[in-house]
């Protein structure tokens, strides 16, 4: 499972499907060789799931972030012609993600799965994604190279191999998987931002922006921008909370753009102030001096800064090589994870995570792995942990349309048993990256769906298990996301477990 494909959608039939309501109907035609028997008969099992209408709830999204499923966009190609309607089935996980981390999981579930041993070709300075936009300065295959190296892949995958050989009751399973995510809004409108900066006359900085902090560091890295600048010592800057009476019409904090966004308006603010400062800076030695020297003069201490993304928009009624391109760059990632389950009772452990992330010339690293390591439990939390219960005919004591799991006691997320026993988060260098604030690229949601890797290595795992039952090896199975404890105890296959296998509804994404 360490393979992404490129996929085509026709518009025409996704724009008609949703004008007119028709029903789903999916039909994928491969291009390759190798194993494409095998891969038909998983999508045509995936087509079945989807026209019975089990896979409906999520399809929608699908079309909006499509674009963003491809890994290694050379690896493997398939054609996808797809349709979708609109339906009543509720999103299986509470989790604020968007659609990205769906779709790459459908992706990944359709390579073979002993492609575990090839590494993939990675794209030249003249690939393209399949809506036309250039793969730059693109680090994938280094990066899949240089975690294949650094997890001891081949190494463990041997040592695993040899694991479930011994051991009939816990199971070890290993995955890689790689990512990208564009970035910017695909609303062109919303890719603008606003500053506020003040310099005052002992040397201070006060400045604020559009930007909303939530934890994720945004403050501290605008504060360190504004510092730079300036060149001066960042407790020097201080920062007044997000208001509209200072920034007005503010674009939301979302789609981890806004490091780069409110970064660059507050930038262009400061150097506005700084070049005023230019000729007192350059008769005082220090900052504060030509502060007061620049004030003495009547100088403007105060500056509004703006940012509008240069080069990008989407026009869908123009020529594909002419539509322009929907994001300012992409982040690239990839993870290995190793998992552990017990056969018996389902319950599954992380025993070992490596990321390698791609933050371009970091603005700061400490928040940067911080986030990285936040986004990767999240993700293995979506894909591992979080389900929904609604009421529905095979659950006699909800009422139907309640939700159960409204709280933090029926509903569950990652606790601190749940991360990786070993957790190794590692900054890609000399990546930098020219299209945002001081060479840097985005983090927060891209190694969202990274999580996802440990769901792969316990689906592995998984596969070991239904072998030592009578399974064919490679034999193809469905497993449903999240994937629980208990869907990992039915998936295991036994002449127990097979009695109950088909006992729970099936949740709107299965792979």
């Amino acid at each position: 499972m360490d393979r992404s494909q490129k996929n085509q959608v026709s518009q025409r039939d996704v724009l008609m499907a949703l004008k007119k309501h028709h029903p789903i109907r999916l039909l994928f035609g491969l291009v390759g060789s190798g194993e494409a028997s095998a891969l038909q008969k998983r999508l045509e099992r995936i087509q079945e799931a989807f026209e019975s209408g089990s896979g409906l709830g999520e399809l929608a999204q699908l079309f909006t972030t499509l674009q963003d499923a491809s890994g290694f966009p050379s690896a493997f190609h398939f054609d996808a012609l797809l349709s979708a309607c609109k339906t009543e089935l509720a999103d299986h996980a509470q989790a604020a993600v968007d659609g990205l981390p769906k779709e790459a999981t459908a992706v990944e579930t359709f390579t073979p799965s002993k492609s575990w041993s090839v590494v993939p070709p990675g794209p030249e300075q003249t690939e393209k994604t399949h809506f036309r936009q250039l793969m730059e300065r693109c680090p994938l295959q280094r990066m899949w190279k240089e975690l294949f190296e650094s997890s001891d892949f081949a190494k463990r995958h041997a040592e695993i191999q040899e694991f479930n050989r011994q051991h009939r009751w816990r199971k070890r399973g290993l995955a890689q998987l790689p990512t990208k995510f564009g970035i910017s809004f695909t609303a062109k409108f919303m890719n603008q931002a606003g500053a506020l900066v003040h310099v005052y006359t002992d040397g201070t900085v006060l400045l604020t922006h559009g930007g909303t902090e939530m934890g994720q560091g945004l403050h501290t890295k605008i504060c360190q921008i504004a510092a730079r600048a300036f060149g001066i010592p960042m407790e020097a800057v201080a920062f007044r909370e997000t208001g509209t009476d200072t920034v007005p019409n503010a674009s939301p904090t979302a789609a981890s753009a806004s490091s780069d966004i409110y970064g660059m308006a507050t930038l262009n603010a400061c150097e506005k102030i700084k070049s005023r400062l230019q000729p007192y800076l350059a008769k005082f030695p220090d900052f504060k001096s030509a502060v007061n020297a620049a004030y003495m003069d009547r100088v403007d201490l105060s500056a509004h800064g703006f940012y509008a993304t240069p080069g990008i928009g989407y026009d869908w009624s123009l020529p594909e090589d002419q539509r322009g391109k929907p994001f300012n760059y992409f982040t690239f990632g990839a993870a290995c994870s190793e998992v552990e389950i017990d056969v018996l009772t389902g319950d599954m452990r992380i025993l070992r995570s490596d990321i390698l992330m791609d933050v371009g010339n970091s603005l700061n690293p400490a928040i940067d792995i911080g986030q990285i390591e936040g986004a990767f439990t999240q993700g293995f939390g979506w894909a591992t942990i979080e389900e929904t219960v609604w009421g529905c005919s095979e659950f006699s004591w909800l009422k139907p349309g309640v939700c159960f799991t409204r709280g933090p006691g029926t509903y569950k997320i990652p606790s601190f048993n749940d991360t990786p026993v070993d957790l190794r988060v590692t900054l890609v260098k000399d990546s930098a990256n020219p299209n945002a604030i001081h060479s840097s690229r985005a983090v927060g949601e891209p190694p969202f769906f990274l999580g996802s890797s440990a769901f792969f290595a316990a689906r592995a795992a998984i596969a070991s298990a239904r072998e030592d039952t009578g399974a064919a090896p490679h034999d193809y199975f469905v497993v449903d996301l999240p994937l629980t404890p208990e869907r990992i105890r039915l998936a295991c296959n036994d002449p127990l477990t097979s009695r109950f296998a088909s006992s729970r509804p099936r949740p709107s994404i299965f792979v």
